[in-house]
């Protein structure tokens, strides 16, 4: 596995070396070409196959190329890489590899505290765009003209979050997303990416909807429930909703199934004020309890809350074992993770940035455990206690998940995308209940009383 970190003195140079890095990866698209870089003392610069590359402000950020399991045993593999234009570029470039024995726990630690080093620095709206599996739901004209807004920011974030999902998801399974865009007459539309039966996951999606137009009372009525003082002018309510959902079904049942989903509100009132807010959560619903999956899982979404603030994560992990409880069952539907919903402060901004910084662990939170557990071997009946715990899993989603409810309320909403999240297979026994002392029971015992992981 290789890592480039980038380093850059300042913006001057950040910026030379962009414009230097887009000119030679345009020139390596027109020819087709993809080789390994570069030696450390030359100006020019050629790519790793199937690398994703990164560029975000000034200090130091990361990609890496490959992933655990895949280098040879006792060997380093050793990315290097030097950014330096004689004239143009004033910026340094430092490299590290990482042993190929590590853990896939310790590998995503290393990547995930160098991406912590610095704060993000938007880039242009175009250079974005170029990574993400599809053009923006929203004309690109109309993000550029717009790009302080809030709408804008959060679009590109959840464009950005898709991509870098379904691209990671890809590499594992061998797969390829089919990327279906689809339009809302009422306003808006979104990009539902989907991977059916592929080699390790039986159904994956990653959706992203941007849509507006007026409220309808069965909308707002589920809002002002919640606490919500919504003023209308002439009984209507423009409003704005965006966001990025995700669920995984693997086909491994010693592999856990994930939902992420983050998202942003924005109501305007019969005065012209808006009242905005943001919500999403990330969790995990194992078959089997794994406590280092577990920790792994809980861990990464708390330093993400701790950067912003120390109560986040224990406040919102309650609310997330709180949320998805299927209370016709007296269980949760996994093991958690975070929760929140109608987060408007301290300010915009911190909140976006707390929002972000979450949307940014889905892939280091789960990915590997998806590789520890790939050749995990199963049992016939291993298989038939996750189509029982898949049963758990529609039934909440229909019954009380209130992203369901609030796409079939919304006219004009994509059935197939709302229902993304059910498994292509389930199973519903009549009074099914484990044996006691077995992995099975175990399961059921930390979903009827959640536990503290980290």
């Amino acid at each position: 596995m290789a890592t480039i970190v980038f380093c850059s003195v300042n913006k001057t140079a950040q910026t030379a070396l962009r414009r230097c890095l887009i000119s030679h990866f345009k020139g390596l698209a027109s020819a087709g070409e993809s080789h390994l870089l570069s030696s450390t003392h030359s100006p020019s610069l050629t790519l790793l196959s199937g690398t994703r590359w990164i560029f975000r402000g000034t200090g130091v950020r990361f990609m890496s190329h490959g992933t655990a399991g895949r280098a040879a045993s006792g060997r380093s593999r050793r990315g290097a890489l030097a950014v330096c234009g004689a004239a143009a570029v004033t910026a340094a470039a430092a490299v590290a590899g990482f042993l190929a024995n590590a853990s896939h726990f310790q590998r995503a630690e290393m990547a995930k505290k160098i991406s912590q080093v610095v704060e993000e620095q938007e880039e242009g709206i175009l250079e974005r765009c170029q990574g993400f599996m599809s053009l923006p739901v929203t004309d690109v004209d109309v993000l550029q003209e717009r790009k302080e807004e809030m709408r804008t920011r959060m679009e590109m974030l959840i464009m950005e979050t898709q991509a870098d999902f379904c691209k990671a998801l890809q590499e594992v399974d061998g797969g390829t997303f089919k990327v279906d865009r689809w339009k809302r007459k009422e306003g808006g539309g979104g990009i539902s990416c989907v991977m059916q039966d592929g080699k390790v996951f039986e159904k994956a999606g990653v959706n992203v909807s941007v849509v507006f137009g007026n409220l309808t009372e069965e909308a707002a009525k589920q809002m002002r429930s919640r606490g919500k003082v919504l003023k209308g002018k002439d009984g209507k309510l423009p409003f704005c909703a965006m966001g990025v959902s995700s669920v995984i079904h693997p086909k491994n049942p010693h592999i856990p199934t994930v939902h992420f989903n983050y998202r942003y509100f924005e109501i305007e009132e019969e005065d012209g004020s808006k009242q905005w807010w943001f919500g999403g959560g990330t969790d995990l619903t194992p078959v089997y309890v794994n406590k280092e999956d577990a920790f792994h899982f809980h861990n990464t979404l708390k330093e993400a809350c701790d950067k912003h603030h120390p109560k986040y994560y224990p406040d919102f992990k309650k609310w997330c074992d709180r949320y998805f409880y299927i209370r016709h069952r007296g269980e949760t539907r996994g093991i958690g993770g975070i929760f929140f919903d109608d987060l408007d402060g301290p300010s915009q901004e911190e909140a976006f940035s707390f929002v972000k910084s979450c949307a940014r662990t889905v892939v280091s939170c789960y990915l590997p455990i998806v590789y520890k557990h790939l050749k995990d071997p199963f049992t016939a009946e291993e298989k038939d206690w996750q189509q029982v715990r898949r049963g758990r899993y529609v039934e909440f989603n229909l019954v009380y998940d209130r992203g369901v409810k609030f796409g079939l309320a919304t006219p004009g909403s994509r059935i197939e995308s709302i229902l993304m999240s059910l498994p292509l297979t389930a199973r519903w026994e009549y009074m099914h209940e484990p044996a006691k002392g077995t992995q099975e029971a175990e399961l059921v015992e930390v979903l009827r009383n959640p536990k503290e992981w980290v």
